[in-house]
């Protein structure tokens, strides 16, 4: 009888050694995977917070040439401190659906904003061919491509963790532990989304 209790006492011990095994794989690989959105998260923010310093140049440049435009020059500036500011708040909490929203909105508008801008810019010759003005286009072109591939590689850290935290049995450990949903930054250009007019 005193070897059946003990057999039974092994296998309870057993069990409960790979139960504790489970949990902890799973829990570690919660955190790996939301430590790598919040790193990828990172690489994007290094890239908004360069094109956050490049704006003001840019207007700045633009100023002497867009005297009649001083609502577009003012507006890019005032879509650029917002933006900057969902940057940061985004930044202390990476993934935070609420911030990643205000980030993607203020990024819209950003985005929006500098588009007039650089129409404008067309309609100026001297102002289209200042070297500044030109570095300064080439080098925000070259910010926008390297924060879009930025934000792809979130993305992906993103579905992998909310996949996983998703999935059965991780989601238990999940739920038990707090690992919330992570957000996707996505930007809405309405321009995208319509299609492209072609008239003869």
């Amino acid at each position: 009888m005193t070897k059946l209790l003990l057999l039974v006492a092994l296998v309870l011990i057993g069990l409960l050694f790979f139960a504790f095994l489970f949990v902890m794989g799973a829990y570690n690989k919660l955190v790996t995977l939301r430590n790598r959105f919040k790193n990828a998260f990172a690489q994007i923010d290094v890239q908004l917070k360069r094109r956050y310093d490049l704006i003001p140049n840019l207007v700045e440049t633009a100023k002497g040439y867009l005297k009649h435009e001083r609502g577009t020059l003012e507006a890019v500036i005032v879509a650029r401190n917002a933006a900057s500011s969902a940057s940061t708040r985004a930044a202390a909490n990476p993934g935070d659906p609420a911030a990643m929203r205000e980030l993607a909105g203020a990024e819209a508008n950003l985005g929006g904003v500098l588009g007039r801008l650089f129409a404008l810019s067309e309609a100026y010759p001297d102002l289209k061919a200042n070297t500044t003005m030109l570095s300064l286009m080439e080098e925000l072109t070259s910010t926008e491509n390297k924060v879009a591939f930025a934000r792809q590689a979130y993305n992906d850290a993103v579905m992998a963790y909310n996949t996983k935290r998703e999935m059965f049995p991780s989601n238990l450990i999940a739920n038990t532990f707090n690992f919330g949903p992570a957000e996707l930054f996505v930007i809405d250009k309405p321009e995208q989304k319509e299609a492209p007019r072609v008239t003869f």
